[in-house]
């Protein structure tokens, strides 16, 4: 059985970022991986008191955007996340639904007053990708702090983690996805 990821970039994701993120998902996985056509979400969409986007949103957007086709949709968005029990996410997943949404606001560098550093987005964000691709593909939270499924309250924990899943959490998605 061949497994299908579909990244969608909301609104403007840079091409070349997309494309590394897919080849890395590609491996990860061992799934075919497809950047769609980017999806508008306007500015208007968020919640104008807190600035941020409601994930029930972005997950009712993108499924309303990709209604039909194979594979787990994984949105990509430079909008602020947040959902009722959480002041903001890096990301979440449905696994009923076969939809993941990773944030990349809060994976900047430079929102934490650091200078831009193109390599460091990209580890933070193919981290968080694996991690609520995870999800989607039934994995809960694990206890080890190096696994990507750990989860993270803070930047630095995000930084500790790796792009891959400890021993346990390999077996389970193994099981799952054959």
């Amino acid at each position: 059985m061949e497994s299908k990821i579909r990244i969608v970039p909301i609104n403007v994701i840079e091409s070349a970022f997309l494309d590394r993120l897919g080849l890395c998902l590609e491996e990860r996985y061992l799934a075919t991986v497809r950047v769609e056509r980017a999806l508008a979400v306007p500015r208007s969409t968020l919640n104008a008191t807190r600035g941020q986007l409601f994930l029930s949103t972005l997950f009712a957007r993108t499924l309303r955007g990709y209604p039909q086709g194979e594979g787990t949709l994984l949105a990509i968005t430079t909008f602020d996340l947040y959902k009722t029990s959480h002041r903001f996410i890096y990301g979440d997943a449905d696994e009923q639904q076969g939809i993941a949404a990773v944030s990349l606001h809060r994976l900047y560098p430079e929102f934490y007053g650091a200078e831009p550093d193109a390599n460091l987005l990209f580890q933070r964000t193919l981290t968080e990708c694996v991690h609520e691709l995870g999800h989607a593909f039934g994995l809960k939270h694990c206890f080890n702090p190096k696994c990507s499924m750990y989860y993270s309250n803070s930047i630095f924990e995000v930084d500790s983690k790796t792009p891959h899943y400890c021993e346990v959490c390999d077996r389970r998605i193994s099981r799952t996805r054959q």
